[in-house]
């Protein structure tokens, strides 16, 4: 986002990322820039409205789950910039598997309220 920036990460790390956002922002209709971002902020009371047992989703989805149940509750989710600064000791968790959870995730997610939402309008689904 505007003001926000990664320093040092590798290309296909940053294409990565700007990839799987564009792609949770067209799949859910989130309308966060970095619904991946691992620095946030919530209100205990927003967290108290969540059965927090139903969260599933590990790696960076976790960041996407908890970001989407909010923001689809009405809470109001702000985006802040930061620079974020590729760690010089040990390893990342990025893996390929982290890669396919978000993307199984954010898909079903998106298909099962694509699907709710054409119910509630009488559409047949």
């Amino acid at each position: 986002m505007a003001g926000g920036e990664v320093s040092n990460w590798p290309k296909s790390r940053e294409f990565l990322s700007r990839g799987g956002n564009m792609y949770t922002r067209v799949a859910l209709g989130l309308p966060l820039r970095d619904a991946t971002g691992g620095y946030r902020a919530y209100r205990a009371k927003v967290l108290r409205a969540f059965d927090l047992t139903t969260v599933r989703s590990q790696g960076y989805c976790f960041q996407v789950d908890l970001a989407w149940r909010s923001w689809r509750r009405g809470y109001r989710v702000v985006e802040v910039p930061i620079t974020f600064v590729e760690r010089v000791l040990g390893t990342s968790k990025m893996s390929r598997k982290i890669v396919f959870e978000a993307l199984w995730r954010v898909t079903l997610w998106g298909l099962r309220d694509r699907l709710r939402l054409g119910r509630r309008r009488g559409r047949p689904t």
